[in-house]
């Protein structure tokens, strides 16, 4: 289904799976970390070369097959390959204030790069773990020890809001604050507002939940492994 349409720059915790959820919503179909967990394999492996290797030549139709929107990690860190790859696309930035954002990661994706996702038995839950260590937040949300060092972690939270700010042109960017709601994003993508309310997913709450029931999130991945 490729091109993308639409783009999300804003890092996980910010809002990203509710977005995704409301994509869905307005006719979109968004992929998002959460699709690479447990819908398909995601192609870590091509997410992680383009970002280790910027001059490589790579097959975005490929990793977005499917998809014309996309949100969260791996994509928040491919911005600009993105604008350059599908220049019609509008970018969605999503917003948290920064130690908010800090709070909830150090509850969240912090733990569960390191217990869920490390040292698996789980064939593509490894090459999954090998993508986030390298391209989210240049590895820190992945690394224990990076990730205690919370002045800098959230200095550089900001430094990606900033650059997405001055990088993409102001009439192909939306800034969307947690918890916003309809009105601004179906303006700004010219949908009719939906009548169902906005969707809250995927709360500190929902994550634990989800990372407590390891066995079962193992066993769809399974199927993902490449023999």
């Amino acid at each position: 289904m490729a091109p993308l349409k639409v783009i999300g720059a804003g890092y996980g915790r910010t809002g990203t799976e509710s977005l995704r959820a409301a994509l869905n919503m307005l006719g979109y179909s968004t992929h998002h970390m959460r699709e690479m967990l447990f819908t398909r394999d995601g192609y870590p492996e091509i997410f992680q070369e383009a970002y280790e290797h910027p001059d490589h030549d790579i097959d975005w139709d490929k990793v977005y097959e499917g998809y014309d929107a996309a949100v969260d990690w791996p994509t928040a860190e491919f911005v600009e390959p993105l604008l350059k790859k599908y220049p019609d696309a509008k970018v969605l930035l999503t917003y948290r204030d920064p130690d908010s954002w800090y709070k909830s990661v150090s509850n969240t994706l912090n733990p569960m790069a390191n217990s869920v996702m490390k040292d698996s038995n789980v064939e593509y839950l490894n090459r999954l773990h090998s993508m986030v260590s390298t391209i989210a937040m240049d590895g820190a949300i992945a690394d224990t020890e990076r990730f205690k060092d919370e002045e800098t972690i959230k200095r550089k939270y900001m430094e990606h809001i900033e650059w997405v700010k001055k990088f993409v042109p102001a009439e192909k960017l939306l800034v969307l604050e947690l918890g916003e709601g309809w009105d601004r994003l179906c303006a700004f993508l010219d949908k009719p507002v939906p009548s169902e309310p906005y969707p809250r997913t995927n709360s500190t709450e929902d994550m634990k939940k989800m990372a407590e029931n390891k066995d079962a999130m193992l066993e769809r991945m399974r199927q993902f492994s490449r023999k």
